[in-house]
């Protein structure tokens, strides 16, 4: 016999009813109902919302699936399932690894801050550079104390700029290091990313990273973006994209509020972090947007090293080979024109020839060019770091170095001369744009 269908009271939204109604949902002590009262004319019940998800509970004006995520934020909460505490069995874990053992909880992550204890070596370090950074670190701490007045304005951003090869980031780095610094570093890399927004949160959740350090742990710390115009440059042919111009516009917001920085979340009155200075570099920072570089927000510093600075900085470099400050004052004269770089690549050009001979003695026993030689085992051993050699320094003079260097300028001017790119992005008179492969 077939149970006769109970009709449920469409109207009623008592819980005090026996009869269940199908169309109403309980979550938690909440009920929602996804009917509407009334009904149309044609007896069908009518839907309010299109789904359940969809409905406001009760004393609120926002929907289940937003107040289900603000109850739980399951996108930051690494820990589930992560470790002992969360339920993983202890046969995964162990005494020994700790009850976090998962890198996934965040704990063995430490990535995001540089110490620079990786740099190793006397190297010298520019006294006005130095000075220009501490500077800028010791203003942004003592105003976040309230060392001034309020109506001192210090800028947030300092941006050292100058030409290619100067040693910008490096001596940065060394300045860090002796003021025992740890930094958060990013690249114009990170500046640009497929989904739109994400660059602009990234910086925000570094900045805070930065802050939440200094605070916390009491370090001396800073966020470093490296080569920034490459980034937020806006040069000619380029197209300028929305990460672009917001990432230009989350700089310009933190630089004006240092100390309420969002990372998307609801807005709390007392959601507070400490003020973090900002150190970037670059080429040519007439290519960056205006408002971003005024004075009051960045702090401009134009590094191109004084000769005193480039003698002092290459005879550190080759003091050990016996090499004084005037044989570095003759190299220079050599090669008027060319970055520090340049003399950085100089020193590991000399080591050329060991590493040829230990190819052709101790791996091939024949001669790089020659018609038989069998160059697999040569990335084996290196892919498996079998029988590496070890390098004795090179005996350096003067003339050694101004040889190599000559060879260096050849190169370079070779590519200056054919200038190839002419050839192969020749520009269409009508368009007034180069098109690759559609010219010729």
């Amino acid at each position: 016999m077939q149970r006769p269908l109970v009709t449920p009271n469409l109207s009623s939204t008592c819980s005090t009813s026996r009869i269940v109604n199908p169309c109403c949902f309980r979550r938690k002590s909440v009920r929602v109902c996804a009917y509407d009262q009334e009904r149309p004319e044609n007896g069908k019940p009518k839907r309010r919302f299109r789904s359940s998800w969809d409905a406001k509970e009760e004393g609120s004006d926002r929907d289940y699936l937003h107040n289900l995520g603000a109850a739980a934020n399951y996108n930051t909460n690494v820990d589930t399932g992560q470790n002992l505490a969360m339920g993983l069995d202890s046969l995964f874990v162990g005494n020994f690894l700790g009850h976090k053992s998962d890198i996934a909880d965040g704990t063995l992550r430490n990535l995001d801050f540089r110490t620079f204890n990786n740099i190793v070596g006397d190297y010298y370090v520019s006294p006005r550079f130095m000075e220009k950074v501490t500077m800028h670190m010791v203003k942004n701490y003592l105003c976040e104390l309230g060392a001034f007045d309020s109506r001192t304005k210090v800028p947030l951003i300092l941006g050292i700029w100058g030409p290619k090869g100067c040693g910008k980031s490096f001596q940065t780095e060394l300045t860090f290091k002796k003021l025992g610094m740890e930094a958060v570093v990013m690249s114009a890399g990170e500046l640009e990313h497929e989904w739109a927004g994400t660059p602009g949160r990234l910086i925000r959740e570094r900045y805070r990273k930065a802050a939440d350090m200094s605070k916390v742990r009491g370090t001396f710390t800073c966020l470093m973006i490296n080569d920034i115009d490459a980034g937020l440059g806006h040069f000619e042919n380029t197209q300028t994209t929305v990460n672009n111009q917001i990432v230009i516009g989350t700089l310009m917001n933190i630089c004006d509020n240092p100390n309420r920085v969002s990372i998307g979340q609801d807005w709390g009155e007392n959601d507070l972090v400490r003020r973090t200075p900002i150190i970037v570099t670059g080429n040519d920072f007439s290519k960056m947007f205006a408002p971003l570089i005024r004075d009051g927000r960045m702090d401009k510093f134009y590094w191109e090293p004084e000769l005193q600075d480039l003698v002092a900085i290459l005879h550190q470099m080759y003091k050990d080979d016996g090499l004084s400050t005037e044989d570095m004052l003759r190299l220079l004269q050599a090669f008027p024109n060319q970055p520090l770089d340049f003399f950085g690549a100089l020193r590991a050009s000399t080591y050329d020839n060991q590493i040829r001979n230990w190819i052709e003695h101790d791996v091939l026993g024949a001669d790089i060019v020659a018609d038989d030689v069998k160059l697999d085992d040569l990335g084996r051993r290196l892919a498996r770091k079998q029988n590496l050699p070890t390098f004795e320094p090179v005996e350096l003079n003067l003339n050694m170095l101004i040889r190599e260097g000559e060879r260096l300028v050849y190169e370079q001017q070779m590519v200056l001369n054919n200038n190839l790119a002419k050839e192969y992005l020749k520009p269409q008179k009508k368009i007034g744009r180069s098109m690759i492969g559609l010219s010729g």
